[in-house]
């Protein structure tokens, strides 16, 4: 019985799609009209800022949608627990389910049907994404209670669960680009959910924009994934992988290609230099979009494509430098611009795209699994990182500068406890999840084949720094005296259950998220590795990063635990630092940003990144667009247009003359043509 509920893996994005249906019809027919009677007599009829939706009178149908919306993602979840379960039960090599759900494209001998793929990592991903996504609709319910669209912010979260379930459970790579695309096009509405504040649908637009961007880069990938395979079935195309490179039809340089390509459109998906600039700017959506899409899942799925897609990148040493060195170049850069940010879910952002960076450092140097392995970690303590943020936004009356906290930790004992526990998480404390996933990174970076030692060197200062600027997060919002307006601390209070349960579930999850993955080295078991290895089989040969901790091999456990020991120092380090300038010497931070202003005013301002892209490519592609429409579309292709017109015109007046109504002049006109026509056949 256990078995066959894998016959129903259909259901875990059906469940999704079925809440978009229910919650659509809620807001076209009971919210929509509530709107626009609130416009028609003056009302805005929507929030402009963070858990500032305007309070009205609670309409029935608002419970429903608070019931609907969590409940479906909360269904999927069981769904897929039950699944996995299901999968886990069979042997090692047999973990691997497709279910067609209907014919899809078939041209000649192509065929890509509609169908959804179940095996060991598309498990871990819906895992995350159902769990970790029901906590959000969950907090969801009580942030985004005083929102008057309430509805339609649901219908965007259960659609965006839908497509992300879509990405990453497909068994084909147009599935994924369906899913892949559906999560872009959630981002852009859920970014801009704010559409009438400027800021949030300009940053709605740069996502959409950027994205495209990348992929353009991916559906090139696939195209020629199709040339060479014949196919985009995962299994026809990994399978003959081998065969193809034998006999020289893949060759390196086709598989570097089609590698960098699909790489472009994770380097967009994902957030990594250089098209990363999206991503800070999207914290213009509601704290717990930013939760759900840029902590926990959207940006993970261009992790997930390249660990899928392992075989291929195994073949390219040129594409693993390009992935690991990105990687660790975002990891560094984004970090070093957390350090001077004060608005609290803008450093949460730049958090999230160094992280991002060392899971593409894992990928790099062919250490997949540890790649994923960071990904699930990080969702747990980057959502509560997010929501904790959340309930201290929601505490202040929509206050993100953390310049005006302080002295949080009396008013929120939830949410401090909670975050404090996330940060200590993601600077990889011993013992927390955060740090298993981290170390495991490191490790890898300096002892795979793929790996270097400058590798490793960039990502342990990463780590120092990340710790250094969390931990600025933490002493700036809630330690030392208040800087808050008085009007807003007489207000200040812990946020509701519905918003502090889901705080404590993912506290705990960054607690123990980790111990399915604790090295050998430290006496024990790796069964996250163990799980995963049969994906990673075939691109285990290409090195021994890619399945398990087969570099450890090579060098001696006290080299290991020696690293192990000094990125655990640099964290403290970092953790120190912090304490020093924002607990023992406060005016220090403002010292040193005076004694180096230059240097300072470079890092607040992101290295000015947004402002040179903006001259060499925004106002660049606009004025050409100007021109554009102003010599050729207006000019020439409505001159076009307008002169055809002209010219029927002209022969509509002249034809018109003749039509005189006279009968004496249309006798004439026969009577001169009969001449005519009597002439001609003389003449001839």
């Amino acid at each position: 019985m256990v078995t066959g509920i894998l016959d129903y893996i259909w259901l875990v994005p059906a469940l999704p799609l079925l809440g978009v249906l229910l919650n659509g019809a809620i807001a076209l027919f009971c919210e929509r009209p509530l709107l626009l009677a609130e416009a028609a007599h003056g009302d805005e009829g929507h929030g402009h800022g963070d858990a500032h939706g305007g309070h009205h009178a609670p309409a029935p149908y608002r419970k429903l949608v608070a019931f609907i919306g969590p409940a479906v993602v909360g269904a999927a979840f069981v769904v897929s627990v039950l699944a996995v379960l299901a999968l886990a039960a069979r042997p090692a090599h047999d973990r691997f389910f497709v279910q067609v759900l209907f014919p899809w494209i078939q041209a000649g001998g192509f065929s890509a049907p509609a169908a959804l793929q179940l095996d060991p990592l598309s498990s871990v991903m819906i895992l995350v994404v159902t769990g970790v996504g029901f906590l959000i609709h969950v907090y969801s319910a009580g942030y985004m209670s005083h929102e008057k669209a309430f509805a339609r912010y649901f219908v965007y979260l259960n659609l965006f669960t839908f497509a992300m379930l879509t990405l990453v459970l497909g068994s084909n790579y147009l599935v994924m680009f369906v899913g892949w695309e559906g999560v872009g096009l959630c981002s852009y509405l859920l970014i801009g959910y704010w559409y009438e504040k400027k800021s949030a649908s300009d940053a709605g637009k740069k996502a959409f924009i950027v994205n495209r961007i990348g992929d353009f880069g991916f559906m090139l990938g696939v195209f020629l994934i199709f040339w060479t395979f014949g196919t985009v079935n995962y299994t026809e195309v990994f399978a003959k992988v081998p065969l193809l490179s034998a006999n020289g039809v893949l060759t390196t340089e086709i598989a570097t290609a089609i590698t960098l390509l699909l790489f472009v459109g994770a380097i967009g998906k994902s957030a990594q230099i250089p098209l990363y600039v999206w991503l800070p700017d999207a914290m213009e959506g509601p704290t717990p979009v930013s939760a759900l899409i840029h902590a926990a899942t959207m940006v993970t799925a261009g992790v997930y494509m390249v660990a899928r897609s392992s075989s291929l990148f195994l073949l390219s040493p040129v594409s693993m430098g390009v992935v690991a060195t990105v990687g660790a170049a975002t990891a560094i850069f984004s970090a070093t611009i957390g350090i001077t940010q004060n608005d609290i879910k803008r450093v949460l952002a730049y958090s999230t795209v160094s992280q991002l960076g060392y899971m593409f450092l894992a990928c790099g140097v062919g250490a997949f699994t540890a790649g994923i392995f960071h990904l699930m970690t990080h969702a747990f303590f980057k959502a509560l990182l997010f929501l904790g943020s959340g309930s201290v936004i929601h505490a202040l009356s929509g206050e993100q500068d953390m310049r005006k906290m302080g002295s949080l930790k009396k008013h929120l004992p939830i949410t401090f406890t909670t975050m404090f526990i996330a940060t200590l998480a993601i600077a990889g404390i011993p013992g927390l999840s955060g740090f298993f996933s981290k170390d495991e990174i490191l490790w890898k970076a300096f002892s795979s084949e793929h790996g270097h030692i400058a590798l490793w060197a960039v990502a342990a200062l990463a780590a120092g720094i990340t710790a250094f600027y969390m931990f600025r997060l933490v002493f700036l919002t809630f330690f030392g005296e208040s800087r808050m307006e008085p009007e807003v601390e007489k207000h200040v209070h812990e946020s509701p259950y519905s918003m502090t349960v889901p705080l404590m579930l993912l506290a705990v999850l960054s607690v123990v998220g980790g111990w399915i993955g604790i090295p050998e080295v430290l006496k024990g078991h790796n069964y996250f590795e163990e799980w995963l290895a049969p994906v990673f089989a075939q691109g285990a040969a290409g090195g021994h990063g890619a399945a398990g901790a087969h570099g450890a091999a090579h060098h001696p456990v006290a080299l290991e635990l020696g690293l192990m020991a000094g990125s655990v120092a640099v964290a403290l380090c970092g953790i120190g630092l912090a304490y020093y300038l924002y607990r023992v010497r406060t005016n220090k931070p403002k010292e040193i940003a005076e004694a180096v202003p230059g240097l300072y005013d470079v890092v607040l301002n992101k290295y000015y990144v947004d402002e040179i892209y903006d001259f060499l490519f925004v106002r660049r592609i606009v004025n050409g667009s100007i021109v554009l429409w102003q010599a050729f579309d207006a000019a020439f292709i409505d001159g076009i247009v307008n002169g055809i017109a002209a010219a029927v015109r002209g022969a509509g007046d002249g034809v018109r003359r003749l039509q005189t109504g006279v009968v004496g002049n249309y006798a004439f006109s026969l009577l001169l043509g009969a001449v005519l026509l009597v002439g001609y056949i003389l003449t001839r």
